[in-house]
């Protein structure tokens, strides 16, 4: 297989990011398929055309439907809002596409479950892939800080905490369904199934909106603009925390998307009898064991494909790079490697029983 060609259905921020990790590719994985851009699609007027101008897609389209019998498609990243997820994926699923989907795949588990085909799902949970990450899962599974007594993670962000930021597809349940537990919440509960193993059970969980109402957007938006249009409800949540059970782990979760002061701060401590391990994503190639930085390097997960030594800084896109090719890799092998759609769903599951019980609390 010398070239697989690819769609990007999407094309806001998340749509650009995985067209330049698909064209990143053959840099650092020269023993892949080289990805050729065949279409992209975008129903904002201009936007897909504007991408084929910059980026090199044969075809733009609005309309994602106009792809779904180009024989020249074998690979499908959708990067559309949460609630065109299930619609997408399971269109192209049916016709055997393999799918790179943006997470949280839907609106629930139910919109995940829906996604079903014989081509391979890639789901992007990206954070796993950091190599301090992948070092800390090795660290864990030979042992190395004894048994996990308890953890805490945190995915704390600032992107929504302007109370006149633009009330988008992401505050408004039938659109983007939950708020920070779909967006980031999904993220944290990959890193938490990832590292210490199947999540078990929800004991306690709490939910809270601190911005209720924000003006409606001016036009089309590409992140998080300011709004310029009659106030709006915002429906979903701002922040949540939940307190969860590993086997005998306890484990704290938390995030929200309106910390001030808190940009991308992302991360973990894991405790075990025997020593700890903390992580946070700015400082993303350094893993502190036992409270000493220790600096990842060739050898520690996907590394050695982008830097030659220890200590050289990745960034948040090489990130999206190794999800390309991890992709790749299993469409190629026929196994699949990487955040699969079964991560998706149960990340799903966990999260609407975090909803669940935080309703459920008096």
């Amino acid at each position: 297989m010398d070239a697989i060609g690819v769609a990007v259905i999407g094309f806001g921020w998340m749509g650009r990011v995985h067209t330049q990790a698909y064209l990143r590719l053959r840099q650092h994985y020269p023993d892949l398929p080289r990805p050729e851009l065949v279409a992209v699609a975008d129903d904002v007027p201009g936007r897909a055309s504007e991408a084929a101008t910059r980026y090199g897609f044969q075809i733009a389209t609005t309309d994602w439907r106009d792809l779904l019998e180009d024989p020249r498609i074998g690979a499908v990243s959708i990067t559309a809002p949460n609630f065109l997820h299930r619609e997408i994926g399971a269109a192209f699923a049916a016709t055997g596409r393999h799918i790179w989907i943006e997470k949280p795949v839907g609106l629930d588990a139910g919109d995940a479950r829906a996604i079903v085909g014989n081509g391979h799902v890639a789901v992007g949970f990206n954070y796993r892939h950091a190599p301090a990450v992948q070092r800390a899962r090795a660290i864990l599974r030979d042992g190395g800080i004894g048994a996990v007594t308890h953890a805490r993670f945190a995915f704390l962000s600032d992107y929504a905490s302007a109370p006149d930021g633009a009330l988008t597809w992401r505050f408004l349940r039938a659109y983007g369904g939950n708020g920070v537990l779909g967006d980031l919440g999904a993220h944290a509960v990959d890193l938490i199934r990832h590292l210490l193993g199947e999540i078990d059970t929800v004991t306690a969980a709490d939910t809270a909106i601190f911005i209720p109402r924000r003006p409606a957007p001016g036009g089309a938006t590409t992140g998080h603009e300011r709004g310029t249009g009659p106030l709006g409800t915002v429906e979903n949540e701002d922040w949540f925390a939940a307190l969860l059970r590993v086997g005998d782990t306890r484990v704290t979760v938390e995030a929200s998307r309106v910390a001030v002061g808190r940009q991308n701060h992302y991360g973990f401590d894991i405790h075990g009898t025997a020593g700890m391990l903390s992580w946070d994503f700015r400082r993303m190639g350094e893993l502190v064991v036992d409270g000493r930085p220790v600096f990842v390097g060739p050898g520690d997960g996907e590394f050695g494909a982008f830097q030659p030594g220890p200590a050289n800084a990745m960034s948040y896109d090489d990130l999206k790079v190794i999800e390309a090719a991890l992709f790749l890799r299993s469409i190629v092998e026929g196994v699949p490697h990487g955040a699969t759609l079964p991560d998706a769903i149960r990340a799903a599951e966990v999260l609407g029983d975090i909803a669940h019980r935080a309703t459920a609390e008096p």
